[in-house]
């Protein structure tokens, strides 16, 4: 009887540990110290639990322009956690007929083609929205970012074929955008809407969405909206929004911390609206949140987790003692955003932010996540903010090497001379790049993306720096020529000379050829 009275007492009090809300205040000063630790300007944070608003606040300002606060309706781009919608909603065909994940794209999509033949006739729509294409991380990217291109959604159908493999098909998991962009072409195929009214009419309309939007440009009034802002040459400034209406479906969608709650209550009520309304069938709810591409589990992971993959538009893992958690990241060009769900607990957790730093939203996350979970104090704050520290000093520390040769550079009088490298050069996908000189400097150009534009700079022998004008784009790349016997280029690659670059800058995939 006293052993039994003790286990109870054991449970009880690990049940309370488990449910214990994280201190208001606390919490409030850690976002502060967030916003100065990683430069932010703003952030928006909101808590779920239970099916209770416990905090939704904003914290600094919207923009560093207008100086406006950050508040809990403050609108901000979600970026990929816009994937959950895409296949929310490619879930909702299935359930009316029209669709099977293992259908073959090429049924909706007949001009669909990848690079290899086979696998073009056996690509799924499954394989669509899980990541394992065999394509690079990436790979096509630059068909809509950044903003100013003029590539289309049939263009990335059309384009993809051009994409060579890194990995073989449906082994490796490697993030692509360019899958989820068609993934939004056959909902559209297949239901007669547009992937932006399809969202808004069939999801976001009847969950109660009342503030979000597909896509920024069907945003009507803005006066509640962040500003995006980047770290360019070591200072944090204000950007315009980038973000192409191609990629939508594969990352659209503006919300704020109240909305992506609402949406996180409805997903965790097993897709049953507050008015009782089931929007999706339990078969195929329960299948978005199954693993389809496992990914390693680091040897000291900090949440003891047993798995880890992506689902169908969800990351999917295990937190201490095998709570399941889904989540998502966000990304665009001046702002990231982070969704968490521990369904188990009853948990959801939102940070929405201005500014491109990763490491701010996961301070806040993890340590909202940790006083649910019955962790001691991990100070991820100090934790991330050192990491952060070492890793800008060390991706500057490399540029400034880069610039320093480029100096030492100019002044060798054994560079190729401009006769032999100007030109155009043609990429079977990302279309022509322009090569010219005036007389003194160097000029390259995107024909295709009227933004990447800048100056190119000697390097070596066979190698050049572009420096783009657009400085917030922190994505300065090597260009290496390759030449035939009478000394004139015929060819290019690109290289990033920094890690910090976004993966979305895909310079490295293209395979330049001089073609006059």
């Amino acid at each position: 009887m006293f052993f039994k009275k003790i286990t109870l007492l054991v449970l009880f009090v690990f049940s309370v540990s488990l449910n214990a809300q994280i201190d208001e205040k606390k919490l409030d000063k850690l976002i502060q110290q967030t916003l100065k630790t990683f430069d932010v300007p703003g952030i928006s944070v909101g808590i779920l639990k239970d099916g209770k608003i416990v905090y939704a606040k904003g914290h600094g300002v919207r923009s560093l322009t207008n100086k406006k606060d950050m508040n809990d309706n403050t609108l901000v781009g979600v970026a990929s956690n816009s994937k959950g919608f895409t296949c929310f909603a490619l879930a909702m065909m299935i359930d009316e007929g029209k669709l099977n994940w293992d259908d073959k794209v090429r049924k909706y999509i007949p001009e669909f083609q990848m690079h290899d033949a086979w696998i073009t006739e056996e690509f799924t729509v499954r394989d669509l929205v899980t990541h394992r294409s065999g394509l690079g991380l990436g790979a096509g990217d630059l068909m809509f970012l950044p903003e100013g291109n003029d590539f289309t959604v049939t263009d990335v159908i059309s384009n993809v074929k051009y994409l060579k493999p890194q990995s073989i098909f449906r082994t490796d998991f490697e993030y692509n955008n360019n899958m989820f962009i068609i993934a939004g072409e056959v909902l559209k195929r297949v239901s007669g809407l547009t992937w932006e009214e399809f969202i808004e009419i069939k999801i976001m309309k009847p969950v109660g969405m009342t503030n979000s939007k597909a896509s920024y440009n069907r945003v009507t009034n803005r006066a509640n909206s962040i500003d995006a802002h980047t770290r360019a040459d070591g200072k944090v400034i204000q950007i315009p929004h980038d973000w192409s209406e191609t990629a939508n479906a594969a990352g659209g969608i503006i919300s704020n911390v109240n909305d992506m709650l609402t949406w996180a209550n409805f997903l965790m009520n097993d897709a049953v609206t507050n008015d009782g309304k089931r929007l999706l069938s339990e078969k195929q709810f329960h299948e978005l949140w199954q693993l389809q591409t496992p990914l390693k589990v680091g040897k000291n992971d900090s949440y003891n987790s047993n798995f880890r993959g992506y689902g169908l538009g969800w990351f999917l893992t295990d937190v201490k003692g095998g709570y399941k958690q889904v989540y998502h990241t966000g990304g665009l060009i001046g702002t990231v955003t982070q969704f968490t769900m521990i369904p188990d607990l009853d948990l959801a957790i939102v940070v929405l932010t201005n500014q491109m730093n990763g490491s701010a939203f996961n301070t806040i996350t993890n340590t909202i996540k940790d006083s649910y979970l019955g962790f001691e104090d991990r100070n991820w704050l100090e934790n991330y903010g050192t990491k952060n520290a070492n890793y800008l000093q060390y991706n500057d520390s490399l540029k400034v090497a880069v610039y320093n040769k480029v100096e030492v550079a100019k002044k060798d009088m054994s560079l190729p001379k401009p006769s032999q490298i100007t030109g155009t050069y043609k990429d079977d996908w990302f279309g022509n790049i322009l090569i010219s000189h005036d007389g003194n400097t160097y000029k390259i150009q995107c024909e295709r993306s009227s933004t990447l534009v800048g100056e190119l700079l000697p390097y070596n022998q066979t190698t050049f720096v572009s420096k783009w004008n657009n400085r917030s784009y922190d994505a300065d790349v090597f260009v290496q020529f390759s030449f035939d016997e009478t000394g004139n280029a015929t060819g290019a690659t690109m290289k990033f000379i920094a890690p910090i670059t976004d993966f979305s800058f895909d310079f490295h995939d293209l395979n330049l050829k001089k073609v006059k």
